[in-house]
């Protein structure tokens, strides 16, 4: 038997092949049902390696380290007797739940280069949140591009990976290229949440704020509130309103799905959309309920209570500094692990977060020079280019603030030299 991929699959009946294929692909377009599907898949076959490794993956992505590491035991145990091909396939995925981030991208691209077709564990290195998105490379968003570009011969017009291929397109400078790709993949799957995601992308980076907003209007009515990317997806919408100088529509976003209590995401992504949101309308000059930065406060001790993800750290510190916290103390922890190179991202997040620190205080010159050190680096924390954008905001309200319109407008020119230029214009007009 084969998978959706063409690849042999043993150790499973065919009732359990197609509750696995169904699930593989929920999984692969982050929309729910896939626990369940899988669930069925191991009720069927209870020996079907390849079915705990993806039930192992789902349950990491939503933070259950301790069930995912005892799902990714089991798979490792029944794939010990199946193929080579399914022994290299739940390796790489066992490697990562185990936090043995630069193991698991070595397994993993043994493993792809002879079987390029195999969906999840490729998936492992893409997106922002992947091995080479939180890899601390400053150049991930051009490695993950090469590593497609090298495969897209082996895969055709396959949904899934034509949504990467176009991501990558996009966040590599390349959006008139990558959104055809995207659209194509969203026609062959029009459930395709991560294709979706790719999309919205598309959309701010080529300044087409109005049409971001009314795909998303159209698109997300269908979508299962409790899928994985609903709470992201109505972040990027808030966004598109904020650019469109809509607070309002963007406060009631965050409200009604993006503040913790009403989020069905998982921490990271809860997290990051919350904090970076209510910093961007912190910057825009809107007030901000102090019961909303003490809730993404509570949540950023919550779910990372210690420093060690830099993406996470940066987005802690940002709903620290808006309730109003202490700092230091993430910050001590953040120099420690640098100082023990245990922080891939590096001196770059430790940089910010003193950054942000400082502009909360009001200490703007010291926060602008803080952030313009960083800015080379900054790609190193991982997320997207609109995800760090919040900081780049950040350095340009503090040279305003420092009384520095001319540091603000190099900051402008910097980004979107390199990004689409629409990025400065609002904020041309504030300096104007």
């Amino acid at each position: 038997m084969q998978d959706r991929f063409g690849l042999p699959v043993t150790g499973a009946s065919s009732a359990a092949l197609a509750h696995y294929v169904e699930g593989l692909d929920l999984l692969l377009s982050a929309n729910a049902g896939a626990l369940e599907q899988l669930d069925a898949a191991l009720a069927q076959s209870p020996d079907f390696a390849l079915a705990h490794a993806a039930r192992a993956r789902l349950l990491q992505m939503y933070a259950q380290p301790k069930e995912a590491k005892a799902a990714a035991d089991v798979a490792r145990w029944h794939a010990a007797m199946a193929t080579d091909r399914e022994r290299g396939h739940v390796e790489p995925v066992a490697l990562l739940i185990e936090g043995r981030g630069a193991d698991a991208w070595a397994a993993l691209e043994r493993h792809a280069a002879n079987f390029p077709r195999d969906a999840l564990p490729l998936s492992l290195a893409l997106g922002v949140y992947g091995l080479l998105g939180f890899s601390g490379r400053v150049d991930h968003h051009q490695a993950q591009r090469a590593l497609l570009e090298r495969m897209a011969g082996d895969w055709g017009d396959d949904w899934w990976f034509l949504t990467y291929l176009g991501w990558s397109r996009v966040e590599t400078g390349e959006p008139a290229q990558g959104t055809p790709l995207l659209d194509q993949a969203l026609a062959l799957n029009p459930h395709n949440a991560h294709g979706a995601h790719a999309r919205a992308h598309g959309f701010y980076e080529m300044g087409e704020a109005e049409a971001g907003r009314q795909f998303l209007a159209d698109w997300l009515p269908d979508y299962d509130r409790a899928s994985q990317l609903h709470c992201h997806l109505t972040w990027h919408q808030a966004l598109f309103a904020l650019q469109l100088g809509d607070a309002d529509a963007a406060l009631r976003l965050y409200t009604q799905t993006i503040q913790p209590s009403a989020a069905t995401s998982p921490p990271l992504f809860t997290l990051a959309d919350a904090a970076s949101l209510l910093w961007r309308l912190k910057l825009y000059g809107h007030e901000v309920a102090a019961q909303a930065w003490t809730d993404v406060g509570e949540l950023a001790q919550r779910a990372f209570p210690h420093a060690g993800i830099g993406f996470a750290d940066v987005h802690a510190v940002l709903a620290a500094a808006g309730a109003g916290g202490d700092i230091g103390a993430r910050t001590g922890e953040l120099q420690a692990l640098v100082q023990a190179a245990r922080l891939p991202a590096g001196r770059v997040v430790p940089a910010v977060a003193r950054g942000i620190a400082a502009f909360a205080a009001g200490e703007y010159d010291d926060a602008a020079r803080l952030l313009e050190d960083a800015l080379p680096e900054l790609d190193r924390i991982g997320g997207s280019h609109a995800q760090r954008d919040v900081i780049v905001d950040t350095l340009i309200v503090a040279h305003l603030m420092a009384g520095r319109p001319e540091g603000a407008a190099a900051a402008l020119r910097s980004r979107c030299d390199s990004r689409a230029s629409h990025l400065g214009d609002a904020w041309l007009a504030r300096i104007h």
